[in-house]
């Protein structure tokens, strides 16, 4: 039991740091509440699985090429800008009542799976921390447990994007809309940020 908890604090540890999917639920969350940013966040989780399920058979080398790393930064850049372009012309109209007018579930969904299949880096994030976490268990326990500890690693990112919803809609409900329209430009400011990083390392990987 304390090996499947490790494995749950190691999922926690790969969804924490800041990036674009995080900055993205905050900015959703303060908009329109936790189901919309909620979603988002089960939208980048679902490409989380697929790529855990890709480095698992093995077949991580033709993401990882690098014709497919320059497609992936290239529309990466253009996903990412769009949608800080769109956060912050939006960013005046955050009330303090839930806004039923907002983004569908269903598109906050749809944004986080696009932002998060259209990073590279979460490629390499996860070739990197989870090819060795495979590598490591796969040589120690039997499939069964593997599979178990890939749940665990799984179950550590959902608890993260619940946290990060609730967080988010917990700061729409309690601060000033004032606060809150400086944090929703800032978190679009970052996603556009994080498109000119991804736009300059397409650059980098088609002129080298």
């Amino acid at each position: 039991m304390g090996a499947f908890f490790s494995y749950v604090l190691l999922g926690l540890s790969l969804a924490a740091p800041i990036g674009p999917i995080n900055a993205a639920q905050l900015d959703k969350g303060i908009k329109n509440g936790f189901l919309h940013a909620w979603f988002l966040g089960i939208g980048a989780t679902s490409v989380d699985a697929l790529y855990m399920l890709v480095v698992y058979f093995g077949s991580v080398h033709f993401l990882s090429s690098d014709f497919m790393k320059t497609f992936l930064f290239s529309f990466g850049c253009f996903v990412l800008i769009y949608t800080g372009v769109e956060g912050l012309m939006s960013a005046g109209k955050i009330t303090q009542h839930r806004n039923t007018k907002g983004d569908s579930v269903l598109k906050c969904f749809f944004s986080g799976f696009l932002i998060s299949l259209t990073n590279p880096l979460t490629i390499l994030f996860w070739l990197g921390i989870y090819g060795s976490v495979l590598a490591k268990t796969a040589n120690t326990y039997e499939t069964e447990q593997l599979i178990l500890y890939s749940c665990a690693i799984f179950a550590g990112i959902l608890s993260w994007d619940i946290a990060m919803a609730a967080l988010a809609s917990t700061f729409r409900r309690y601060l000033a809309a004032t606060f809150l329209t400086v944090v929703s430009v800032v978190s679009g400011l970052s996603l556009i940020g994080f498109g000119i990083y991804f736009g300059w390392q397409a650059v980098k990987q088609f002129i080298t």
